[in-house]
């Protein structure tokens, strides 16, 4: 069983940055595609970030260049880091783990960009 729990989240305006952090519980964490997911009102959750066991990175169109994905497999951690943030960033953010057919979620922390 893994345990997931989101940090970091916050107010911020146009053009800040933020730093999402998840720790993890559980001895298969670097085993774990992990990942960063978003989710803002009236629309379907979407993959913000993924970063695989071996570092290989992946992210959603609207977020390149301006988010990093990282992880730290000693410290059972994974975090995002945010810049040149978008009014059309704000959304619950929520961290995952998957590997094969299991999948776990955070709880979700909101991230909110506004002036």
């Amino acid at each position: 069983q893994v345990q997931l729990v989101e940090s970091g989240g916050g107010l911020v305006q146009p053009g800040g940055s933020l730093r999402l952090s998840c720790a993890a519980s559980g001895s298969i964490f670097s085993f774990l595609v992990m990942g960063w997911y978003r989710q803002a009102p009236g629309k379907e959750r979407e993959m913000v970030a993924q970063i695989t066991s071996g570092d290989n990175r992946n992210y959603g169109h609207s977020v390149k260049g301006r988010f990093t994905i990282s992880r730290d497999n000693a410290q059972n951690t994974v975090s995002l880091q945010m810049n040149s943030l978008r009014p059309e960033d704000t959304a619950v953010y929520y961290c995952n783990g998957a590997m094969g057919a299991w999948t776990y979620w955070g709880q979700g922390t909101q991230v909110t960009v506004s002036s």
